[in-house]
């Protein structure tokens, strides 16, 4: 554990978590195709599972379509295996080492759907957030405890970290509704 407290390393832990949230956020069909729709996925290959991007080359011919080339054409049933196997609602059409994916329309159903996974990922953000902020506070603490620290700079710490937690939860909340209208665009 570090024996100094350093405000930046907060942010950027509190920012790692927020570049996460909006990779999550990526994979979240809307209606639009994109090569992040696939990157949850993860393909059973070579006694490993492995994310998409590893096997296959993963484009965007068309707004509504996916093109997904598989370099190894004995890996192709596994990659059409876990695409269908996804919760994404596609259906792999597969010729020789290239598996198209219509994008079909969502229904007002599915939208809503996938607006609660959207608001699931935004808590799990918010949540890490929290996580680094105690992380950051346990540190200030055990400062103040050992006398490397005064009490008037623990708070001001204290009062640094809890701002920046404010601020990030923030801006989990506005990406989040830009997301959410993205979603729900018709």
């Amino acid at each position: 554990m570090a024996t100094t407290f350093d405000i930046a390393d907060v942010k950027r832990r509190m920012q790692g978590a927020i570049n996460a949230f909006k990779n999550d956020l990526g994979s979240l069909r809307t209606g639009r195709a994109s090569p992040n729709l696939l990157d949850p996925i993860q393909i059973d290959a070579y006694g490993a599972m492995m994310p998409i991007s590893q096997v296959a080359t993963v484009n965007v011919p068309e707004p509504r379509l996916l093109s997904v080339q598989v370099w190894d054409r004995g890996m192709v049933a596994a990659v059409e295996k876990a695409i269908r196997e996804s919760d994404l609602g596609l259906n792999p059409q597969t010729e020789g080492q290239v598996i198209r994916l219509r994008i079909p329309e969502m229904n007002e159903q599915r939208r809503k759907e996938m607006v609660k996974v959207a608001h699931k990922y935004a808590e799990e953000a918010k949540i890490a957030v929290r996580h680094v902020r105690r992380d950051g506070l346990d540190l200030l603490k055990k400062l103040e405890k050992d006398s490397a620290i005064s009490e008037d700079d623990g708070k001001r710490h204290a009062d640094q970290v809890q701002k920046a937690t404010d601020q990030f939860v923030a801006e989990v909340d506005t990406i989040l509704v830009a997301k959410e209208k993205e979603i729900m665009h018709v």
